[in-house]
């Protein structure tokens, strides 16, 4: 391994387990000053907990860290700190009702004594430096994903740090946030600070990145210079063999309405209008994407559809394919709808606050699911245990086995998990709300190639997602949400990306035709 006489952080043989597990084994990389460095690996390669051992949340089993050349013990998050070592983490550590300059100082010893006039300058100073737009004043829960995400790295310059961590930091960012977000971490490589970013989305490593360490169940496979190298190359090195990045599409066989959405509208509880006028059709044996700026209306489009929404008006018609029978979805509770097939497999921002539960293992989640109308108080734990070996399976999930807790597994397999549970279940309408996010490529093209599994077997696939590129090579038809309504359907093989792009920022909700 090359040392450099600039190296901000090196590491020297880094390893850890975990019981039986090896996250990291024999790890030796350099990070520069003036540098962004990408750590690209597949859900499970340890890239997570390489970095926490940097920002003193995990100590190393063995090996040595040095900062600026000479060997630094960071025992806890304190002693990164004092290193001048910051990591932004993929989940934001905020308090919702403070507002940003209260967050970004809480906990900080002011030399001169606290201020907030004077913390909020300073907090416009460095925004200054840098290119953020952040009003220092604002109150967190006003706030978008973006703008959090901007507190959690003002808080970390805040305190001196010129080592900065990034986990994911584009996974729940729409295009034009994560252009904003490049351009401020490139100011900050002029400004001499050393950047570390976790990803796995290749495009963003080639564009932003100067140098890219893989690393590959748990090992370091090496570094290359970024502009020496190409998608996949870099996908070659993460998986260890070539595979294709490609969405086998296949055309919709005898597709027949199994769910018309008429006239839905809904206000939340403070009577914003959330979803205006909004009408559709969504066809077995076909995939029919929802693009859209992240908050346009989505998740509560979906929650609708499952009963988990009280909505004010409009009808949501299902028709069930032994004898194309209408039923009223507005009419039903959850569980009713569940029952018909009517599926939704979300995966939030927060995978584990909703959908699973992190102390149970992954048999038990999956009796969360199937054990809803269960008789006995005795559960039989043999089909869901069946079932999670399946999924684990097929769906190659990085765990020591089915009784591992889910708050133990990566933050990817935990997603896993959540999609193959609702695939299991054998659905007519599957909706699968970001089944990718945070993915590596190589499980996001597993889920993607199983969607279309799906809907081969004859199943009313709703995809939504946030990547444009997969939207147009996965969907047949696409609806595009713009504040809540629909402002176009386009056929996905012929619609460019632009024209999505266009519908995607449109405010008067122009009625189209569905195609």
């Amino acid at each position: 391994m090359e040392e450099r006489k600039n190296a901000a952080i090196e590491l020297r043989n880094i390893t850890k387990t975990f019981g039986k597990v090896v996250a990291n084994k024999n790890i030796s990389l350099c990070v520069n000053r003036g540098e962004i460095l990408s750590i690209l690996g597949e859900n499970g390669s340890g890239k997570t907990t390489l970095m926490n051992m940097i920002s003193g949340i995990y100590f190393p089993d063995s090996g040595q860290i040095l900062i600026n050349g000479k060997e630094a013990v960071i025992s806890s998050p304190k002693d990164a700190f004092d290193y001048k070592i910051g990591m932004i983490h993929q989940h934001f550590k905020l308090v919702d009702v403070f507002s940003a300059a209260e967050n970004i100082v809480l906990g900080f010893q002011e030399q001169e004594g606290f201020s907030i006039r004077r913390s909020a300058e300073r907090i416009r100073s460095i925004s200054q430096q840098y290119g953020f737009h952040l009003d220092p004043m604002k109150k967190v829960y006003e706030m978008s994903v973006s703008e959090k995400q901007m507190v959690e790295i003002i808080k970390v310059l805040y305190r001196g740090a010129d080592i900065l961590i990034l986990d994911e930091p584009t996974a729940v960012l729409t295009p034009q946030e994560t252009r904003n977000l490049f351009d401020i971490l490139r100011r900050m490589r002029e400004d001499g600070k050393a950047i570390v970013i976790i990803t796995h989305k290749l495009h963003e490593v080639l564009s932003l990145s100067d140098r890219v360490a893989v690393l590959r169940k748990g090992e370091y496979i090496g570094t290359v210079e970024t502009a020496k190298t190409n998608e996949s190359e870099l996908t070659e090195m993460m998986v260890g063999k070539k595979i294709s990045l490609n969405i086998e599409r296949s055309l919709p066989k005898e597709p027949k309405d199994r769910l018309a959405v008429k006239n839905v509208s809904y206000k939340d509880r403070n009577g914003v209008q959330v979803l205006k006028d909004v009408s559709f059709t969504a066809r077995s044996g076909e995939i029919l994407g929802i693009a859209g700026i992240a908050g346009s209306g989505q998740r509560e489009l979906l929650e609708a559809i499952a009963g988990l929404l009280e909505l004010q008006e409009g009808e949501i018609l299902y028709y069930a394919p032994e004898d194309g029978k209408e039923n009223n979805l507005r009419d039903k509770t959850p569980l009713q709808i569940r029952n018909l097939g009517v599926r939704l497999s979300f995966v939030p921002e927060d995978r584990l606050g909703m959908g699973l539960v992190g102390n149970m293992d992954i048999t038990d989640n999956m009796m969360l699911r199937s054990y809803r109308s269960g008789k006995s108080v005795f559960v039989k734990r043999r089909p869901p245990k069946e079932l999670a070996e399946h999924v684990i399976q097929q769906l190659d999930v990085v765990t020591p086995g089915v009784s591992t807790p889910v708050r133990r597994l990566s933050g990817g397999n935990v997603q896993k998990v959540l999609v193959g549970r609702e695939i299991a279940s054998s659905p007519t309408v599957l909706m699968a709300a970001y089944p990718a996010r945070g993915l590596d490529i190589n499980s996001s093209y597993l889920i993607y190639n199983l969607l279309n599994q799906q809907k081969q077997a004859g199943v009313a696939v709703i995809f939504v997602g946030e990547d444009l590129d997969v939207l147009l090579e996965l969907c047949d038809r696409i609806m595009v949400l713009s504040s809540g309504r629909v402002t176009g359907m386009v056929d996905g093989r012929t619609a460019a990306k632009e024209q999505i792009g266009i519908l995607m920022t449109k405010t008067d909700g122009g009625k189209t035709h569905e195609q």
